[in-house]
Order: structure tokens, then sequence, then C-alpha cells
């Protein structure tokens, strides 16, 4: 794929990503526009690696590639099921939030048992099963940014959760891990 066809994917796609979460835009200081960035990011590594997807396909880089994106896959399917227990309701005006997001229960069951941020998570496990694709300065500084902008993020958004609701998720946050179960 030649790179101004690369360029035209990421200024679609990040056209897309901002129309779709631009509520959640409007702060600076909410976790909205860090994801977008995070999103972009990521979307940035994958049309850096895009000519090296099937490169090698029995090689340990790619099998341990098809591994973390296999887990991406995994996580964000169990943890986009599990916070729909969080009953979203749209009576929960924050426009950082998407809809969701818009969560009236603290949702502490399935995937949200083990991690407090499964759709950040497979994110990044997506982004380092992508990274593995094809390692170069590109790809690397890509995946580097896109933890950064991810963990970013999360933190942010966990100010929020403490926000609305309270030292129920402060007690939550001592008995899980942010990203991946019982490490980080």
């Amino acid at each position: 794929m030649n790179i101004e066809l690369k360029i035209a994917v990421l200024v679609v796609i990040g056209v897309v990503l901002a129309s779709l979460t631009r509520r959640s835009l409007i702060s600076l200081r909410s976790h909205g526009p860090f994801r977008l960035f995070s999103w972009m990011a990521a979307t940035a590594l994958v049309l850096v690696n895009v000519d090296y997807w099937f490169d090698d396909p029995l090689c340990a880089r790619q099998i341990a590639s098809w591994l973390l994106l296999a887990i991406s896959a995994a996580v964000v399917t169990y943890g986009a099921m599990s916070l729909r227990r969080g009953r979203p309701d749209a009576k929960r005006d924050d426009p950082s939030l998407i809809s969701l997001e818009r969560t009236t229960d603290l949702v502490t069951s399935g995937a949200y048992r083990y991690i407090r941020h499964p759709l950040y998570s497979s994110l990044l496990f997506g982004a380092w099963g992508v990274f593995l694709r094809h390692i170069s300065l590109s790809s690397t500084v890509l995946a580097v940014l896109t933890f950064l902008l991810t963990t970013a993020t999360a933190t942010i958004e966990e100010s929020e959760n403490i926000a609305y609701f309270g030292d129920e998720y402060r007690d939550y946050m001592k008995r899980t891990k942010m990203f991946v179960p019982f490490l980080f």
C-alpha cells in the first residue's frame, strides 16, 4: 500500500472516530481526547505494518503476533459484553463518555473482575501484536505512543470513575489490575 493511500486511510479513520466520539472531545481534561489519540496511534501502527502482515508466517515473531491479536479480540469481546452489565443509561450525561461507557452501576464482574480496563487492554494487546508484524523504528515509536496514550486515557478515566462511583471505585482499584490480570 503506498504512502498516499495510507495517509488517506488514516485521515478518514480519524474523521470517523472523531465524529463518533465528538462529545467526548469537548473537554481536554477528560479521557476522550487521549482515547482518540491512542486509537489514532494504533491505527497508524497498523498502516505502518500492513505490508508485512503475512511475511514469514511461521516464524516465532508472527506466531506471537497472532497470539496477541487473538487475545485482543477475546478481551474486547468479553469486556464489551461485561460492560453491558453496568446498565448504560443516557441519564448519565457526561460528554466524555460514549454510550457504552455510560454505566450507572460499577461493573466488577466478567472481564472487569480481573482488570479495570479490558477494552483498553485489548487495544494494547492488539498494538503489540501489530508491532510484532514488522519491528522498525516507526513501529516501535507508534507502539510505545499507543501504550503511553492508552495508559493516560485509563488513568484519567479512573479519576472520572472515582468522581462518579466514589469509594466503591477506590476499593475496586485495590482488588484489580489496570490492564493485565495479576500483573499490571
